[in-house]
Order: structure tokens, then C-alpha cells, then sequence
């Protein structure tokens, strides 16, 4: 018996048997790595999705499908941070591109966009493998697992940078700082400390101000600072003069590898920016290793800079030395106010003596300035090439005052507020002052306050010369009458008295030239001649004045109101002499007004003189120069 025929069936289709895996976890597996394959890019397919915190921009999760079989799932999401960390650095790298960001941050975005083509030039290639049906998912793991450490040590640098709205040296310091996180893994490490495009932006930046002097920061990225309100001709302008600190002035956020020699980098370009403004060429010398080519491990850079440093430093100071004759300026000053050749002064004293007694409104500056320049004509001061630069000029105050007006010389207060009124009878003798004129770049040293502090101790050396004139001219006088006999008359006492006087005087004059001025200066001359750069210059300056202030008693109200007060005693008994001496001659007894008023000066110069003597041992205990001085003080009262 034959069999019955089976039922015809449907054939099964050719592309059912070529493509067997395309149901079931076969057919899931293709369409996970199709929509990963998006998602590396920062793309959602249809089972995978992007999910964003609404005001977090970097707070991105992927999510599968969860109808998905659990292996693959599990799978996604070991590419998952890969996906995540693209698309932060590809907003960070959008966001930092706008020009307020900076220039630091333009490179940094730069170089980030450079390393996303390279990785998407790899998803390609991946893809590419994946539509020629050679990858799986465990193939796609493998080639993706060698990104994930460096984008995401860079998903975190951009994070930390986008939340703190970094710019600048933050932006390399956040760098540096993750570099040396990642110390365990070398290749990330390598590739945040070698991230050259950000940091050669600051480079360029910072070769500027080291090589040229110039400020080239048009985002206000650089740690240096330049306040342009502030003009080099307040120099000689300004008592308070801020130029010289604060025209250029470091910021907040100096990058921590330029952290210890930031102070260096600020005085280079400053003094490479003097040399500019005197018209002189500020290049540094190039060589093969004066380059800046990056802040690596090996501090090649620091080495750039010192030689900069170095440069900058001796140029300008020979510039100044040289070129500007900065010690014969200095010379000149000590001639001139510190009257270490006054015959020149001699002559003006001579010839002013009119003008310089009238009251301060009745005294004319222009005719005191002609009478100096003919005494600077007259005398040795013609040879002086620098005597054209000298000027005359009367104060408006005492010096006491001037000097209690002063906060900044770190006088001690003065005990009584009334110690500070004017004397109804001050002259021009008790104000008139002699200034200079100091051009660029001298300035730097020489400055308004630095002339002030010589016009203080030329004021004090000038009066103290002026007592001195006239207590010689109360001497000559005394002279004049030896011949006579002029016993039993207030003469000889009043001989005596004069010549207490000039000691006093003579001793103090001694004792200011001899022991304060002429050492002191020998010692800041020595010292600018080893110094290696313009601060130090300034430095020695300074010191040199500040001491010459205070050992010339102008910084030590108590003792210097008694030299006053002593001094004013020998003017009044100068100007009364003669006519002490003529009525004593006239009328010879000892009970006459004369006898009367030299008493009066006696008591009053030795009551005086015997308060300054304790003053001066006790203060000499702490200030030892004072022991000269106050050892001739009591020779003084000794010899009475």
C-alpha cells in the first residue's frame, strides 16, 4: 500500500538561513551595539537614552531599555562612562570656545577638540567593523577600555573646571593638580601634564613680560596686574608716590608651579618696561635654551626666567649707572643738601641775607632763585655740570611741624599738640629749602619722598650753619673789644657765654657731618657698588636716609625740640650782643640792663644744656651713635 503524500510546506526563506541570529538575544545584541555606537558620539537610540539633571549640564546618565536581556544590559554599561564622559567634554569643549573665556581656556578646548576627532575617528573605524558584521559587544568593550582612564581623568578636569567657572592659571593649576592624582597611571598622568596647547597660551603670555616687558593679557588671565591710573611723573610729584609697587603688582591665582619665583617674573618685566620707557632696547638675548617651551617635570623654564631676570637686572642697572649717572646725581645731592661743599652757601647766605630774614609772605622765591644762581655761578659749584639742576624753595612750616606732619618717618608722637604752633616771628632762615630735579628713570631712587628727607636735613644743617654765622659774628665782635679793659663789666662773662655757645653748636655740626653724614654715606656708596640690581640701589638709598634722619635727631621729637630750643636761645643772645657790648662799654656797672639780660641768657642756655645731658645719656643706652654727642654735651657743661 503506498503512503499518503505529506502536505506541501513553505520553504524556508534565504535570508533566514544567511542571517541566523538575527531573533532572539542575537537579534538584541546587534541593535545594543547599533545604539551604542550613537551614544559614543553623544547620540540616543531607540533603546538607549540620555538623561539630563534640568540646570545640571554636567550631570548626564545613558539608560537601556530594560526589556533588554540582562547580560547586555550589564555590558552597556561598562561603555556607559565612556558615552558620559564625551559628551561633557564635547559641551565643555563648545562652551570654552566663546572669546570670554580666555586664551587659556581657548587651547584648552583646542586640544580637547583635537582628542575627540581622534576618538571619533576610532568609533568610525569601530563602526565600520561593526556593519561588516566582525563586532560584538565583548569585541566593543575591548577596544574601548583603553579610553575610559584619560577621558575620564578629563571628564573630570572639565567638570571641576565648568563648575568653578575656571579661566587662566586656575585652569593650569587644575591641570597640574590631577596630573599628580593620577600618579598611579602614567599614561593619564602624561597626558594632563603634557596638555602643552593650554599651557603654552600662558607661555606666551608670560615670554612677553620676561622678554619685552609687556603686559599682552587681554582677558585679564595673567597674575601680573598693571594699574594704569598710576604715571611714572608722580615720582617727583607724589610724597606717597605708589608707582614703583603698585604700577605692576601680582594677583590672586598664580599658578602653583610659578609660585616661587612669581616675585622674580614681576621685577624682570618691571624693570624691562623702565628700560622701554627710556627708549632702550629691552630684547633679551635669544638662545637655543631661552625658550619657554612648556612647565615640565624638568624646570627648564625656571632657568629661562632667571636668565631673564638677570638680564634685565644688570641692564637696567648699568642703564642707570651709566648712561644716567646715578652716582654723580647722588653726588651732586650730598654737595648741595647735605653741604658737604658749602662755599657756595657761604656766598648765597651772604647775599639773601635781606631776603631770607623778611617774614614767609613778604619773601620772593624768584629773586632767592636768581641770588642762587649767581652764587652757584661765582663759586667752585660752576664746574658741577649738575648745578643747573638745583632749585630754592620756602617751606610753608617749621621744620618741627614738618616733620610731625610726616606720619610715615616713624617719629615718635609728640607729647603736646601746642608743641606743633608756628612761631609768630618765623623767616625765611627757618624755611628756606633747596630742591633738584630729578628726570626719568632716576626717579626710581631719587624720589619726592627720598628729596624730602634730604630737604629735612638740609633744613636742620642749614639753621644749625646759621646760628653758628651768627654766634661767630657775636665772637668777632668780642674780639674787637679785648684791647679795652673792661673789668667789672658784663663782657668776659659774656665772652664766656658766646664761646659756650659755639662749642655747643660747633660740636653738634661735628657731630652731624662727622659721625652721621660722611660714614653713612661711605657705607651706601660701597654697598651700591656691589649691587646686582635697581631695588637694591633703592634699598641702600633708603636705609641711608632713614638712618641719617634719625642719628641727626629728626626722628626723635624729645631731643631735637631741646636743640631747637637751644639754638633759638643762641640766636636771641647773637642778635642781642652787640648791644650787650655797647652798654656795657657806655655804662660800666654790673647791676645795668645789660648785666640783666646776659644773666637771663645764661640761665636760660644752661637750664637748657643741663636738660639735654640726661635726655641724651639715656636715650644713647638704646641709639649708641648718641654717645659722642652727648659725651661733648657735658664736656660742655664741664668747661662752665
Amino acid at each position: 500500500m503506498e503512503a499518503a503524500p505529506l502536505p506541501s510546506c513553505p520553504s524556508t526563506p534565504r535570508w533566514n538561513v544567511e542571517r541566523p541570529f538575527l531573533t532572539g538575544r542575537f537579534h538584541q545584541e546587534l541593535i545594543v551595539i547599533d545604539n551604542l555606537m550613537s551614544a559614543l558620539v553623544g547620540i540616543e537610540g531607540q533603546y538607549i537614552l540620555i538623561k539630563r539633571v534640568h540646570g545640571k549640564e554636567d550631570e548626564i546618565t545613558f539608560q537601556i531599555d530594560a526589556s533588554m536581556d540582562l547580560a547586555l544590559q550589564e555590558r552597556a554599561k561598562w561603555i556607559f562612562p565612556l558615552c558620559e564622559s564625551y559628551l561633557l567634554i564635547d559641551q565643555f569643549v563648545e562652551s570654552r570656545s566663546q572669546f570670554k573665556s580666555g586664551v587659556v581656556n581657548h587651547a584648552f578646548a583646542a586640544a580637547l577638540r583635537a582628542l575627540l576627532l581622534d576618538y571619533q575617528a576610532m568609533v568610525a573605524q569601530l563602526e565600520h567593523q561593526f556593519r561588516l558584521g566582525k563586532l560584538s559587544i565583548q569585541g566593543l568593550w575591548f577596544y574601548c577600555q583603553p579610553l575610559m582612564g584619560s577621558m575620564q581623568a578629563l571628564s573630570t578636569v572639565v567638570k571641576k573646571a565648568s563648575a568653578n567657572n575656571f579661566t587662566g592659571s586656575a585652569v593650569l593649576n587644575l591641570l597640574q593638580s590631577q596630573a599628580k592624582a593620577m600618579a598611579g597611571d602614567s599614561a593619564v598622568r602624561s597626558l594632563l601634564e603634557n596638555d602643552t596647547c593650554a599651557s603654552n597660551a600662558y607661555l606666551g603670555i608670560l615670554e612677553r613680560w620676561v622678554y619685552e616687558g609687556v603686559i599682552d593679557d587681554p582677558y585679564g588671565e595673567f597674575f601680573i596686574a598693571e594699574n594704569k591710573s598710576l604715571h611714572k611723573e608722580s615720582l617727583t610729584q607724589d610724597y606717597d608716590a605708589k608707582y614703583w609697587r603698585q604700577r605692576y603688582s601680582l594677583k590672586e591665582g598664580i599658578p602653583s608651579f610659578l609660585a616661587n619665583i612669581a616675585g622674580t617674573i614681576l621685577t624682570t618685566g618691571k624693570y624691562l618696561n623702565v628700560m622701554r620707557e627710556c627708549g632702550h632696547n629691552v630684547q633679551v638675548p635669544s638662545s637655543k635654551n631661552s625658550k619657554l617651551m612648556n612647565f615640565g617635570s624638568n624646570h627648564q623654564y625656571l632657568e629661562c626666567i632667571k636668565a631673564a631676570y638677570d638680564f634685565a637686572s644688570s641692564e637696567l642697572l648699568n642703564l642707570i649707572k651709566e648712561k644716567y649717572d646715578l652716582m654723580g646725581k647722588l653726588r651732586s645731592l650730598k654737595h648741595y643738601l647735605l653741604l658737604d661743599q658749602g662755599d657756595f652757601l657761604v656766598h648765597f647766605t651772604d647775599i639773601a641775607r635781606d631776603e631770607l630774614t623778611k617774614k614767609l609772605d613778604e619773601i620772593s622765591v624768584e629773586k632767592l632763585q636768581s641770588l642762587l644762581d649767581l652764587a652757584l655761578r661765582t663759586t667752585a659749584a660752576a664746574a658741577d655740570p649738575c648745578h643747573e639742576d638745583l632749585t630754592c624753595c620756602v617751606e610753608r612750616s617749621s621744620l618741627l611741624k614738618t616733620l610731625g606732619n610726616l606720619k610715615d618717618l616713624g617719629t615718635r608722637a609728640f607729647p603736646n599738640n601746642n608743641d606743633l604752633e608756628e612761631p609768630m616771628s618765623i623767616t625765611g632762615l627757618g624755611t628756606f629749602s633747596l630742591s633738584y630735579k630729578v628726570q626719568w628713570p632716576l626717579s626710581i631712587v631719587i624720589s619726592k619722598k627720598a628729596l624730602t628727607k634730604y630737604q629735612l636735613i638740609f633744613r636742620f644743617l642749614f639753621h644749625c650753619k646759621h646760628v653758628d654765622r651768627q654766634l661767630c659774628g657775636a665772637w668777632q665782635v668780642h674780639q674787637g673789644v679785648r684791647a679795652l679793659n673792661m673789668r667789672g663789666t658784663a663782657i668776659p662773662r659774656s665772652a664766656l657765654l658766646c664761646r659756650s655757645m659755639l662749642k655747643f653748636i660747633n660740636s653738634l655740626l661735628h657731630y652731624l657731618t662727622f659721625e652721621v653724614l660722611e660714614p653713612n654715606w661711605h657705607m651706601m656708596y660701597n654697598k651700591m657698588q656691589t649691587a646686582k640690581s635697581i631695588d637694591e640701589v633703592i634699598q641702600y638709598h633708603d636705609l641711608f636716609l632713614d638712618k641719617c634722619l634719625k642719628e641727626c635727631l629728626l626722628l626723635l621729637p624729645e631731643l631735637l625740640k631741646k636743640v631747637e630750643r637751644l639754638k633759638l636761645v643762641c640766636l636771641q643772645y647773637a642778635a642781642a650782643s652787640q648791644w650787650l657790648i655797647s652798654s656795657s662799654i657806655d655804662i660800666p656797672k654790673l647791676e645795668e640792663p645789660s648785666d640783666v639780660s646776659l644773666r637771663k641768657f645764661e640761665r636760660e642756655f644752661n637750664a637748657e644744656l643741663q636738660s639735654l645731658g640726661p635726655i641724651l645719656s639715656s636715650n644713647s643706652q638704646a641709639e649708641p651713635y648718641l654717645t659722642h654727642l652727648a659725651q661733648w654735651i657735658l664736656g660742655i657743661r664741664n668747661d662752665q
